[in-house]
């Protein structure tokens, strides 16, 4: 097949060139807001009457919005994965953004959206550690590189443009990875507000007629598919130097203020967006199951040679001890809707069979004991509280743990990835030969459970005899003696 000169993707060859209202600013345009918000508010767009368009920003000097203004800030986003067990696969060519902005070298640019008359949302995705004060910010003038002070500047001129009006606060929907983000955001901005001796009046407008939206996100966005970009872009008649890859599962929890979807009608489009009072319950539901499934089978699957996420739970044995381990132990202590919990799950092992994805096992163990702590443990000892007996697969996974850090199995040598303190612990504790010993060292040991283990009834025995199965077997014939003994 003959090389053919493509075309660059813009706005007359996609014949999308309705000019939309700027009702949202979006501090970074990284692959994750591509694949996710952008993704939404193209969607609203398309399928509602809500029109609504974003002006990117450059989240750091470092970054280059270049290629997007290239492209009349078009890109296309491939959707991959498998939805109730079918193979999905499309692509579509997102057009919600209108324009990208560098605020650092196009500062009175940024400070004229506080102008935009029918502005209503700022969306944004600056990293975990993106939502922190910087006390080097002494000065109101910008630009500034902090994410929060420029949110306090945006509000800021905002406040002054329209003389405090109650009806052009905005709202303020953040997707990075903390708990309570929205608030925390706001937090900042307030001590920036107090930093730069900004008005009462502005602290008490902010907070009044301007709402803060905690936020729980989750989807899989790799970005640019580099290692595969010639056999995505032989899929297009045209140049994307912007495209996007993402899974097909989303999920956008929004803790709801002043009537969200009134405003945005999110819940006119067929995506897994909840407007709830409590966001709580659904970050509980992803810890325990979801990365929860990723941690309970992580080291049984390891043990059988496994080594990606698909290859594990395709496999006969580790995908059922993951669904008995989830549908018969870990659902049971969340007290939440058994209906929403079987749903939850199901989409959680198509997202773990996504053939378009390749996640290795090893990549989950960095941290493993702490990982298992917040996400596992809990669950286990919420059942034993409840059931007045062990979960039989928590406690084969708690097992494989423990043997997991003896670092090699057979011939193998393990992935340990974790704090020199902890490898060099279960070093000292794995210098015994008997698995008693191993078990109540282990298990008693406070610094990596926050708690003596020991004291949970059963538990230490159990666990010296599934380690006992474990070393004189394979691990399915070892699970399943291990089953028979604690029946």
């Amino acid at each position: 097949m003959e090389n053919q000169i493509k075309q660059k993707l813009n706005r007359e060859l996609n014949n999308s060139q309705e000019k939309l209202p700027i009702k949202i600013v979006q501090f970074g345009g990284g692959n994750f807001m591509r694949g996710f918000t952008d993704y939404v508010i193209d969607k609203l767009n398309k399928e509602t009457d809500w029109k609504g368009g974003i002006v990117n920003l450059q989240a750091t000097p470092n970054g280059s919005i270049q290629k997007m203004e290239e492209q009349d800030n078009l890109y296309t986003l491939f959707t991959r994965g498998i939805k109730k067990g079918e193979i999905h696969d499309e692509k579509q060519v997102i057009s919600a953004i209108q324009k990208s902005i560098n605020p650092y070298a196009n500062y009175d640019e940024f400070l004229a959206l506080a102008k935009e008359e029918e502005l209503e949302f700022v969306f944004s995705n600056t990293t975990e550690t993106g939502i922190a004060y910087d006390e080097t910010e002494t000065s109101y003038e910008g630009p500034h590189k902090n994410f929060p002070a420029k949110v306090a500047v945006l509000l800021y001129e905002r406040f002054k443009h329209f003389n405090g009006a109650v009806d052009k606060g905005l709202r303020i929907i953040p997707c990075e990875l903390i708990e309570d983000n929205a608030f925390a955001l706001r937090d900042i901005i307030i001590k920036y507000a107090q930093l730069w001796n900004l008005e009462d009046s502005f602290v008490q407008w902010m907070n009044q007629n301007n709402y803060f939206h905690n936020t729980l996100v989750d989807r899989i966005v790799p970005g640019y598919p580099k290692d595969d970009a010639e056999s995505y872009e032989d899929q297009l008649d045209y140049e994307d130097q912007m495209m996007v890859v993402s899974e097909c599962f989303l999920l956008f929890v929004i803790q709801e203020a002043g009537n969200l979807n009134e405003k945005i009608p999110f819940n006119k489009i067929t995506e897994q967006i909840l407007v709830v009072d409590d966001i709580q319950p659904y970050r509980l539901r992803k810890v325990r199951i979801l990365n929860g499934g990723h941690t309970l089978m992580l080291a049984p699957a390891i043990l059988s040679g496994k080594e990606l996420v698909k290859e594990a739970i395709d496999d006969q044995f580790i995908g059922t001890f993951l669904s008995d381990s989830i549908f018969n132990e870990v659902n049971q202590t969340l007290g939440l809707d058994m209906n929403e919990l079987k749903d939850f799950a199901e989409e959680v092992f198509d997202r773990f069979r996504n053939p378009f994805i390749k996640h290795h096992l090893a990549s989950i163990a960095l941290y493993f004991v702490s990982k298992f702590k917040v996400r596992v443990l809990p669950s286990l000892l919420t059942y034993v509280q409840t059931n007045g007996k062990l979960p039989v697969n928590l406690t084969f996974s708690l097992a494989s743990l423990i043997r997991f850090y003896q670092g090699s199995f057979g011939e193998k040598v393990l992935p340990l990835n974790d704090e020199a303190g902890i490898i060099a612990k279960f070093k000292e504790i794995w210098a015994n030969e008997d698995y008693e010993k191993v078990a109540e060292l282990a298990l008693s040991e406070k610094s990596f459970w926050d708690t003596d283990l020991t004291q949970v009834e059963g538990l230490k025995t159990a666990v010296a005899k599934a380690l006992y199965e474990i070393d004189h077997n394979d691990m399915e014939t070892a699970y399943n003696n291990f089953v028979q003994f604690n029946s």
